[in-house]
């Protein structure tokens, strides 16, 4: 079985991965860390070099190509979903949890580790805070296609744990 976890950049999708993947025996697989072991290079500089278009379309290449009958924990990006037929081919493929987390939230998160990402290197809080709010109005119609939503406040690992065992 397949675990998609979405959510936006910064909710804990790749934190709540490792560990879950360790809990229930899983392999764990990170997209954006499986697409720069493909590349030999960060998604930021495929990014900055190709554009936003070529990597959705290598990341949903990327996401379309994994073994189909592995148990696997899937930390995807935060587009991920938003993309081709991304989501519905997750649905599809695996059970897919999303994430939620409040713009707040988010902006405190990320503000210490926006180097790594892309999106929103060159923005200041204020810049930062309106561009997660207009993303999560934008990604809401994909992200709420996803079969269970968890509040990202106070996740455990239990409590996704939980949640996969008792819909497996």
């Amino acid at each position: 079985m397949k675990i998609f976890l979405i959510g936006f950049m910064g909710c804990g999708k790749t934190t709540l991965a490792k560990k879950l993947a360790v809990r229930l025996g899983y392999q764990l697989i990170d997209l954006d860390h499986l697409i720069e072991e493909k590349l030999g290079t960060t998604v930021a500089s495929f990014f900055a070099e190709h554009g936003e278009t070529a990597f959705r379309q290598l990341e949903s290449d990327t996401l379309k190509s994994l073994d189909q009958d592995q148990n696997a924990i899937i930390a995807t990006g935060g587009g991920t979903p938003c993309y081709f037929d991304n989501m519905a081919w997750m649905n599809a493929n695996g059970k897919t949890i999303y994430i939620e987390m409040p713009a707040a939230a988010l902006a405190k998160r990320l503000e210490n580790a926006k180097t790594k990402r892309p999106l929103i290197k060159d923005l200041d809080h204020t810049a930062l805070l309106h561009f997660i709010k207009q993303k999560l109005l934008e990604r809401a119609p994909h992200y709420e296609q996803a079969m269970f939503t968890v509040s990202g406040i106070n996740l455990s690992v239990e409590d996704l744990k939980v949640l996969i065992l008792a819909n497996a």
